[in-house]
């Protein structure tokens, strides 16, 4: 079936994976291939301030473990490290490594072409057109909240 037969829900679904999908091969191509597209899940939340595994564990809606899980991942793979809170020696605050941090530059710099790139190939004012939909869509469903909160979550 051609994507323009979909229900509009699938087409920006896929749109969406598409474009993640090319992002994800970019990084790759810049020596980044070791980045996974749920890091974004944590890396989020992080990248506001530095918090505790119990913070991010109910920032995500996911259990403590679970949360503990995905940050001993990160931290293995040279993303987060675990700092001693200056207001309580007990706590330890997740904070981002300077990888993490050049990733969510490049990750950023990237989407910046892609989006570059569908203005020159489809229009600037298709494109604006396109996020202004999507957009409106994704506040007649109640998702502007969750946006600004950083908890955007696939649904259940």
């Amino acid at each position: 079936m051609h994507p323009s037969r979909l229900d509009l829900s699938l087409v920006a679904l896929f749109a969406g994976w598409a474009m993640t999908d090319e992002v994800q091969r970019r990084l790759a191509d810049r020596g980044l291939g070791d980045l996974r597209f749920n890091d974004g899940v944590v890396i989020q939340h992080v990248l506001a301030a530095p918090l505790s595994i119990t913070a991010l564990a109910e920032r995500m809606g996911v259990t403590q473990q679970a949360a503990s899980k995905a940050v001993k991942d990160l931290e293995n793979r040279g993303l987060l490290q675990r700092i001693t809170d200056p207001a309580d020696a007990r706590t330890k605050l997740l904070h981002l490594t300077e990888h993490a941090r050049q990733a969510v530059e490049v990750t950023r710099d990237l989407r910046r072409d892609l989006e570059t790139e569908l203005e020159t190939e489809f229009g600037a004012g298709r494109v604006e057109d396109a996020r202004a939909l999507l957009a409106a869509v994704i506040g007649r469903f109640g998702g502007d909240d969750a946006i600004r909160a950083r908890r955007v979550r696939p649904p259940r």
